[in-house]
């Protein structure tokens, strides 16, 4: 089978799965999601154990009935099996087969024991698994699935259902595909549940193009074991990509993120990118008010590369007095925002976030970040005074500003802050805001680059190259001169075309131009006349009546 034939079969029991939701009443449910994603795991791990085992036992993988001869094994021949295993596989019983709870389907209770089964793989690999809360407490893999239907009597036909979809697919033959492949069946599983954002949050799933341009612009050369981090993960489109950009077996991943939801989001998006490694450092909490990562010596852990797609309003004024602290003075240098009297959530909470990312480079630390595009203009405020930073740190690689509707659910024209610890030297501004073409995308217009646009971004922006109208490259005391703009339409040069005339060409057209606007004056007394005449006229009517 060939891997877009197979990218529509996983498609298909996607929709299969949503299809059962949707028959027992919770299409477009709150907890759909939930289900979907974890039953979806459930065959994931399942199919990676079978793949795993076979390769360490050769006898099982030519064996039709493996699973009989595997539970048949000796109990100190099953566990020396299981230390063999590669580290980021799910441990599993033998009664945590997908084939055991097929056979056992029409026992009473087996809404029951499908959730026992779920709860068992969950605490057997917490240690794996787990993601934790900023106060450490751990969210174990795993919920009780039937325990969505409010119908007690209809569990163990829904658990039943979910059951009969998964037995005939297997996962087995994909297992060597990379990050291309499973970036794919990812947006697709998570594309119905990445609309209830509402601005508070980061995008659930950033646009393919800007999380594309991010991790080739930061990673221009080979990299080893290196420390990636974003500190308003989402699902972590950003992460994968950049993960991807290193290699994922070069790179360790951490992140928080204020939503369990996408925090869960990203567990399942490790699983698949054969990152597994990396979901003990996955955070659900607020990195602005308890940043999470520390070293040893308590202090804020500082990472080699950083992305975000930080919210950009958001109402934190409940925390906001928290954060105005001594302790916080070097992280938020440039200020924090002041509690407007109206409109609590059009707060701008996005410069914490810069202002973060800014303290947490490490010593060669690069970061990607997208920001409203009036950010790298702003005259005066904390936005203002982070640039100014920014410059006198000689901290800067770069921006590039987007085209408008990049993202289809907001209208805020955005761009790219690169910063690089160790940039010195020249900065390159590029202003890609007419390229793309526009699309619908539901009830929004979206603009969507080309392969070759993205590509050119990526080119120009890595090699320092200066495009007339399109790119261009400064020093950092050019910035200065310009009161720290960032943008590039504003060292763009203005080019006169002069074109040589005769004296007599010149008189002449002058006098063309002198007859024209005295006609044009001409006509226009005709219609004020005209209008008043009318004016006049309607006036009596009215009276006469």
């Amino acid at each position: 089978m060939t891997t877009k034939a197979f990218e529509q079969k996983t498609k298909a029991l996607i929709d299969d799965l949503k299809g059962v939701c949707a028959n027992y009443g919770l299409g477009n449910d709150g907890n759909e999601f939930k289900i979907i994603t974890q039953v979806f795991l459930y065959k994931f791990l399942n199919d990676k154990f079978a793949h795993e085992v076979k390769q360490i036992d050769k006898s099982l993988s030519t064996n039709k009935e493996w699973q009989k001869a595997l539970i048949q094994k000796s109990k100190d021949d099953y566990d020396m099996l299981l230390m063999q295993v590669p580290a980021g596989t799910a441990l599993l019983s033998p009664a945590h087969f997908l084939d055991t709870l097929f056979n056992r389907q029409d026992e009473a209770n087996f809404a029951q024991t499908f959730d026992d089964t779920l709860l068992d793989i969950a605490k057997t690999n917490t240690d794996i698994f787990s993601v934790k809360t900023d106060s450490g407490a751990k969210i174990i893999l795993f919920d009780r699935v039937s325990e969505y239907i409010s119908d007690t009597s209809k569990r163990d036909a829904f658990c039943k259902a979910l059951i009969n979809k998964l037995i005939n697919f297997s996962f087995e033959h994909i297992f060597h595909e990379k990050y291309d492949f499973f970036a794919t069946i990812f947006e697709y599983l998570i594309s119905d549940y990445n609309k209830d954002s509402g601005g508070k949050y980061a995008e659930y799933y950033t646009p393919h193009a800007v999380a594309k341009i991010m991790a080739a612009c930061l990673v221009n050369e080979a990299v080893q074991n290196v420390t990636c981090y974003d500190p308003s993960a989402g699902s972590g489109t950003l992460l994968m990509n950049l993960a991807h950009a290193i290699g994922e077996e070069k790179c360790t991943i951490y992140s928080q993120d204020i939503s369990q939801k996408s925090s869960s989001l990203l567990r399942l998006n490790l699983i698949l990118n054969n990152l597994v490694h990396s979901i003990q450092n996955i955070i659900q909490g607020n990195t602005i008010s308890h940043p999470y990562h520390r070293d040893d010596y308590g202090k804020l852990e500082k990472f080699d590369f950083i992305v975000s797609n930080p919210p950009f309003k958001l109402d934190f004024s409940d925390y906001r007095d928290e954060l105005d602290t001594k302790a916080n003075k070097e992280r938020f240098f440039a200020g924090i925002a002041k509690v407007p009297n109206k409109a609590k959530d059009k707060m701008a909470i996005y410069p914490l976030f810069i202002q973060h990312i800014m303290y947490s480079l490490s010593d060669k630390g690069k970061a990607a970040i997208v920001v409203p595009t009036g950010f790298i203009t702003a005259q005066s405020g904390i936005e203002k005074k982070i640039r100014v930073r920014l410059v006198e740190e000689k901290m800067l690689a770069g921006v590039i500003s987007m085209p408008s509707n990049i993202f289809a659910t907001t209208g805020t024209n955005v761009s790219i802050l690169f910063l690089d610890v160790n940039n010195k030297e020249e900065v390159v501004l590029i202003d890609a805001s007419s390229s793309g073409t526009t699309v619908k995308e539901g009830k929004n217009q979206k603009t969507v680059l080309s392969t070759a646009e993205e590509d050119k971004i990526i080119e120009v922006f890595n090699t320092k190259q200066a495009e007339d109208g399109f790119s261009v490259v400064v020093s950092y005391e050019e910035i200065e001169e310009k009161n720290y703009s960032l943008s590039a339409g504003q060292y763009f040069e203005v080019k006169i075309e002069y074109v040589d005339i005769s004296k007599e060409e010149f008189e002449s057209k002058l006098n063309k131009f002198e007859n024209n606007l005295t006609s044009l004056f001409e006509e226009s007394s005709f219609l004020e006349k005209d209008i008043i005449e009318n004016l006049k006229k309607l006036s009596f009517e009215k009276l006469s009546a």
